[in-house]
């Protein structure tokens, strides 16, 4: 892959503030917020549980050049973007649990393009989380920054930046801690990685932020055709309570990539997608066109292979590295068992298909059949969908909009689990909870929590404040039209009382989520909605351990 330069804008909000000092290095640091002092992200509170976690002695040192390159979707896709070492997806990482990983972020970004690392699900040091100012200073143009952690809990992970718009290039690879008492048995493992695409093809994703945040008032159906609920643009419209949404019909799907939007000057859009919904989301799906949807960094039409003999038992770790994209994901003539999600095991289940938000994770088993299979991650209410193909014998190449009926059937949520026993919480007394109000509409696209955005110049202003022991409620308050994926930095919290323990969970739109989580890794951790134009939007928080 050759290297090239190009030309970017970054926004202010996350990136905006990069080269300041950290806010706090020191066992407190002073907020706003008017209850004492905060665990600085480098304090002693900090370093304690870090000396707390169980370690091999080994350490698994990698290098990551973050830089402009040409990259090969396949189909003759060969967009300009920003990755790690040249690749999309970027090299897998691969460790024990107890192991120490030493990474060293080489920034080569072009113009004034400061950057960081996100290592996403990892319960690790709070100044190794990689949130600038937050945690970190960002890493500037032509400097380095080495990330040095322990990771003690297996699972699948991966990693992005977290500045600004980045998750929406080509900026993340997968990262697997293995458990070396590993109970599942299975014979190989296919990493599955996710993603909506527009960078380099249509535009730049800071190109779309910008159109996102002039909002969608007055704006209507280039088209002519009616708006269907979610799709106005006023209000993103009230849903209402949705019930189960288990098996929706498919034909709700059907239209979604013509729609688009002008504004009030009759300009159409270039981005902006109109009349995505689904039931599955409780209404609008989504509010980015993106002209491909990949599996493994390649589009359908060119689509990675994992090649087998019939009857081999596969571990599939499928990641959702996408930015406004739900997918539902089905192995065409499989059925799915499902093991884990966001890293941690529940109670085996079988599905047809899994709907998976951005930022969730999902392990799954199968037993391959004989002939040539579609893996369909269906772009959830966008009419479009990423495509690889699993071939164990032989048979021809599906099209690369097949629809396989597993699609139809059985559809996976993390509602339907229940957490493995041996990592359910404990029955506690709950210390304190929460409320965490989404709020924000795409008229004035104005997403925040509690109605105020966040303001990453001044990220102690606001803090949710815990303390380390406590036993901590989580009150997810949908107050929008929207569906949004929650995702906590540093821990795991559990849906309900027996719910599947997650880092990243969909809170419907007009509904309640109740989440709880056992405060044990002190310092400042970002709650945020994983949609990438949300999150840079002001849908962030602070949740924040008190010194």
């Amino acid at each position: 892959m050759n290297s090239i330069d190009r030309r970017s804008v970054l926004f202010a909000g996350l990136g905006a503030a990069g080269a300041g000092a950290l806010a706090a290095c020191t066992s407190g640091s002073h907020g706003s917020h008017g209850s004492g002092p905060l665990v600085g992200p480098s304090g002693p509170a900090v370093a304690a549980a870090e000396r707390k976690r169980a370690r091999t002695g080994r350490q698994h040192r990698i290098t990551l050049t973050a830089a402009p390159a040409r990259i090969d979707l396949g189909g003759g896709v060969m967009p300009r973007t920003w990755a790690f070492d040249g690749r999309t997806p970027g090299r897998e990482v691969r460790l024990s649990v107890g192991d120490t990983l030493v990474a060293e972020l080489s920034n080569q970004l072009p113009g004034r393009t400061a950057t960081s690392v996100h290592w996403h699900g990892i319960a690790l040091r709070n100044d190794m989380d990689g949130v600038a100012p937050a945690t970190q200073t960002a890493v500037r143009p032509g400097s380095t920054f080495t990330y040095r952690f322990t990771a003690d809990t297996p699972g699948t992970y991966f990693f992005h930046p977290h500045v600004g718009v980045q998750l929406d290039r080509g900026l993340y690879a997968p990262l697997i801690v293995e458990d070396p008492r590993e109970p599942l048995g299975y014979d190989d493992e296919w990493i599955v990685l996710l993603d909506d695409w527009a960078d380099g093809v249509t535009g730049t994703p800071d190109e779309v932020f910008a159109e996102l945040k002039r909002g969608m008032g007055g704006m209507g159906m280039s088209t002519g055709e009616s708006s269907s609920p979610g799709s106005s643009g006023m209000d993103h419209h009230d849903m209402g309570d949705m019930g189960d949404m288990g098996g929706m019909d498919m034909g709700s799907d059907s239209g979604s990539s013509s729609a688009s939007a002008s504004p009030s000057d009759g300009t159409p859009t270039r981005f902006m997608l109109m009349g995505a919904t689904s039931e599955l989301l409780g209404g609008d799906a989504g509010d980015v066109r993106y002209p491909h949807h990949l599996v493994n960094g390649r589009v359908a039409t060119d689509p990675d292979v994992y090649t087998a003999k019939p009857g081999t038992r596969v571990r599939l770790r499928i990641v959702n590295a996408g930015s406004d994209t739900a997918y539902r994901v089905a192995l065409g003539g499989h059925r799915l068992t499902v093991t884990h999600t966001d890293g941690f095991p529940v109670r085996h289940q079988e599905a047809d298909a899994l709907l998976v938000g951005m930022g969730e994770r999902y392990d799954v088993l199968v037993t391959l059949d004989d002939g040539v299979f579609p893996l369909v991650a269906l772009a959830e209410g966008k009419n479009a969908n990423g495509l690889a193909l699993v071939r164990t014998g032989s048979g021809s190449k599906p099209s690369a909009t097949v629809r396989p009926r597993e699609l139809d059937g059985s559809v996976m949520t993390a509602s339907r689990l229940r957490a493995a026993d041996e990592v359910r919480l404990e029955s506690a007394r709950t210390d304190v909870t929460h409320e965490i109000r989404l709020t924000g509409d795409m008229a004035r696209y104005d997403w925040a929590v509690n109605g105020r955005a966040f303001d990453m110049r001044n990220p102690e202003a606001h803090p949710i404040v815990i303390e380390e022991g406590q036993r901590v409620r989580l009150d997810f308050v949908n107050a929008t039209g929207m569906w949004h994926p929650m995702h906590l930095h540093g821990h795991t919290y559990q849906i309900g009382d027996s719910g599947p323990r997650k880092d990243t969970a969909i809170v419907l739109p007009r509904k309640k989520l109740s989440v709880f989580l056992d405060a044990d890794n002190p310092g400042q951790w970002m709650l945020h909605c994983h949609n990438a134009y949300h999150g840079e939007a002001g849908m962030m928080a602070n949740v924040a351990y008190r010194a």
